[in-house]
């Protein structure tokens, strides 16, 4: 019994034009030359509008040359055109920057007056933030201590980010580009509170520090320890 030989290239269509699935555990070399052969099988017999194709590497990483051969097999005698050619790769400078914006940064320290700390990440500050210093980070901050000055968190636009403080009486919150001001606030301040965008809203709020599991999916293990305390 003849075992049927496994397709490399699989079509198919949609309304919007062609999707091709290339087989990620195969070589280069062996998906090009079956891509080739389909190509030419899905020449139409007559003079047709052109196809849009969209491409899914899976998990392969093409080089510069491969990607320039797989357009030229594609968009040859200009019959198909590529609308977009994805891969489930994520490159070594993506993943530094995820890593980077997604680790906790600690600091030991008071922020005086007049002081700027920015962090790429999360920030944990064990300190305080007195009046007239600021703390900006591009996740989330968390102030082990009491907060008096000026905190923005989500500083490049992540309105998903949120402000912990032991104490809460700021001069100003800010997330994402949303402003909060101190008379939102009870002058007497606030202990273990959270502060966060309600989009409904659209403005800042002040909740207990344990809605963040209900309002915010995505809280790691860190920020889940900080919730049960």
């Amino acid at each position: 019994m003849t075992q049927e030989k496994t397709q490399l290239i699989t079509m198919k269509g949609t309304k919007d034009g062609l999707t091709l699935f290339i087989d990620d555990t195969c070589s280069f070399e062996e998906a090009m030359q079956e891509l080739q052969y389909k190509m030419n099988e899905s020449k139409p017999a007559h003079v047709e509008p052109v196809v849009a194709v969209r491409v899914k590497l899976g998990y392969r990483y093409l080089k510069h040359d491969q990607m320039i051969r797989l357009k030229e097999i594609i968009t040859a005698e200009n019959r198909f055109t590529i609308q977009i050619i994805e891969s489930d790769v994520v490159p070594r400078e993506e993943v530094r920057k995820w890593q980077e914006n997604s680790e906790i940064k600690t600091m030991n320290q008071i922020v005086r007056s007049g002081q700027v700390l920015h962090i790429t990440g999360d920030l944990l500050l064990i300190g305080d933030v007195n009046p007239g210093g600021k703390v900006t980070a591009t996740g989330n901050i968390f102030v082990m201590g009491n907060l008096r000055g000026i905190a923005h968190a989500g500083i490049d636009g992540d309105k998903q980010a949120f402000i912990v403080a032991s104490y809460m009486n700021p001069m100003q919150l800010r997330i994402a580009h949303y402003i909060s001001r101190a008379p939102d606030y009870e002058s007497d301040g606030v202990y273990m509170e959270c502060g966060l965008v309600d989009e409904e809203k659209d403005k800042i709020i002040i909740d207990r520090l344990q809605v963040l599991s209900q309002k915010r999916r995505e809280i790691n293990r860190f920020e889940r320890r900080m919730l049960n305390g």
